[in-house]
């Protein structure tokens, strides 16, 4: 079984961009507490998963070869 995974399913990857994100938004004067951060970490990752089912579904339809 292949355990990779795309960089969007990664929570790791969402939690560095949500903590960048607050450390840019500290510097200009807004704080975002560690539940706000959380919240948006879990945001990020279900709609990157509804974009890539999304996107899996287009392909398929658009795919020049049939299921057998």
């Amino acid at each position: 079984m292949d355990e990779n995974k795309y960089w969007w399913q990664s929570r790791a990857v969402f939690g560095g961009l949500v903590a960048i994100g607050a450390g840019v938004a500290g510097m200009i004067g807004y704080t975002i507490d560690s539940d706000a951060q959380e919240g948006l970490v879990a945001a990020c990752t279900g709609i990157a998963a509804g974009i890539g089912g999304i996107m899996a579904i287009v392909g398929r339809v658009k795919a020049s070869k049939k299921i057998k």
